[in-house]
């Protein structure tokens, strides 16, 4: 996932397994430089704009958000579930189009990539989310995060998701280390993040702004040694 849950406006909530929630923070520094294709950086080096990559199942599949998801964003973001373990939901349905062109644009700029997982054999199905954010090519790392909505839960659908896109990221993309965190009561989150593959570290305490205070978060990591043969 990434570092978890804030208010920031800057950031947006996303993570929930059955439900876990973590925060994209898609701001970024102000002495960036943009050009097409990617995001060159003042200190030197680029940035590459990240192609969505193909990836399936025989249950989900990932593909881009569309503007047509917001709907069914909406209606995930507004779930008891979903809010018990993060502190932001959106206001209306323009902010979740916000939300879906912000996200759109740190793919571009090399900065994340935020996937819906839907049905493999129907991909108007929108069953979730899976990201990787905070994706530094230079330290070879990265932060994975998911949810589902809730008719998609207790089917094994976040646990595909992830094996999907965390082992195309420490293979085809390269990366060293994956990253997750999640609160200690989200016990759905941690099954989902052990069941592929990753191992707790430890626990950051008073990690995160929640709800009024602070909150804890475990912290797991996934490694290219951790991946099972495929």
């Amino acid at each position: 996932m990434k570092r978890s849950v804030g208010t920031s406006r800057g950031s947006w909530v996303i993570v929930v397994s059955s439900f876990l929630v973590a925060r994209t923070d898609l701001s970024h520094s102000a002495a960036d430089a943009h050009r097409p294709g990617g995001r060159c950086r003042a200190y030197g080096g680029c940035v590459p704009t990240l192609t969505v990559p193909a990836l399936a199942d025989a249950v989900v599949r990932l593909r881009p958000w569309r503007p047509g998801d917001a709907d069914a964003q909406l209606a995930a973001f507004c779930d008891p579930v979903f809010l018990r373990f993060s502190d932001w939901a959106p206001t209306g349905r323009e902010e979740v189009l916000g939300r879906i062109a912000s996200v759109e644009r740190a793919r571009v700029e090399g900065r994340g990539l935020h996937l819906a997982v839907v049905a493999a054999d129907d991909p108007s199905a929108v069953l979730g989310e899976v990201s990787l954010s905070g994706i530094d090519l230079d330290q070879g790392r990265a932060s994975v995060g998911y949810w589902l909505a809730p008719a998609a839960r207790g089917r094994g659908a976040a646990a595909r998701a992830v094996r999907l896109l965390t082992r195309w990221a420490l293979t085809d993309l390269g990366l060293a280390r994956l990253e997750l965190t999640c609160g200690p009561d989200n016990l759905a989150s941690q099954k989902v993040a052990t069941r592929c593959g990753f191992q707790q570290e430890g626990l950051l305490r008073e990690h995160l702004r929640f709800t009024g205070g602070r909150r804890d978060s475990l912290l797991f990591s996934l490694l290219p040694s951790d991946l099972p043969a495929a």
